[in-house]
């Protein structure tokens, strides 16, 4: 079997087998690249490239494109650059978390190709998401009345909405059911409006601006 069809036999066993729309293809090509041409960009073997997501060394394609080409992030070889080179991501990855447990845990997220929830994906945004989506949980949990109350939630959702893409109907499939900005961010937008802003008030009927 070739790397590829191992590549994508891989992704298939971590997501499912579902069918990508052309909607969702449009929406990774908006999002990702195609794994030869960022290859080529940077002057890699795209082989060399599926074998080191073979051997967990490098997070699988986000995506697999219905034509079957692999998508992947254009900054895929940013993180093992940082570290030093992919023989050293993992323990330079799983060392931001005190838990190795919770380290190890987030690897394995890393590995499967499943952070598109991410517009980069970093052990910083990783658990920085984490710590929003538990502050927002927590503040939807026990809403108190008052613009201040308000604000702040909305202080939280906005700096979420700024590290999370929009995400495709492909993905409520392979996640089984609604995505953390359709929980965290979209539902609590609906719920609770933003307060008016301070000092404004609404001008006379058929005023612009």
């Amino acid at each position: 079997m070739e790397l590829a069809e191992r590549v994508a036999e891989r992704f298939r066993e971590v997501n499912g087998d579902h069918r990508m729309t052309a909607a969702d293809d449009a929406y990774v090509d908006m999002q990702f690249v195609v794994l030869e041409e960022l290859c080529a960009a940077h002057g890699r073997d795209a082989d060399d490239v599926r074998r080191l997501m073979l051997d967990r060394r490098l997070s699988l394609p986000g995506y697999l494109r219905s034509d079957g080409a692999q998508m992947v992030p254009a900054d895929l070889f940013s993180l093992a650059d940082r570290a030093g080179g992919p023989a050293a991501l993992r323990a330079w990855f799983t060392g931001h978390w005190a838990d190795p447990a919770e380290g190890a845990a987030e690897w394995e997220a890393y590995l499967s190709g499943r952070y598109v929830c991410l517009r980069s994906v970093t052990p910083e945004t990783i658990r920085r998401k984490d710590e929003l989506t538990a502050a927002i949980r927590a503040a939807v949990d026990r809403p108190e009345p008052g613009a201040r109350w308000s604000r702040r939630l909305h202080t939280l959702v906005d700096e979420l909405d700024a590290l999370e893409p929009a995400f495709t109907g492909y993905d409520r499939l392979r996640f089984g059911g609604p995505t953390s900005r359709d929980s965290c961010i979209d539902a609590v937008r609906a719920r609770f409006p933003r307060p008016a802003a301070e000092g404004c008030a609404p001008g006379p009927a058929g005023s612009a601006g």
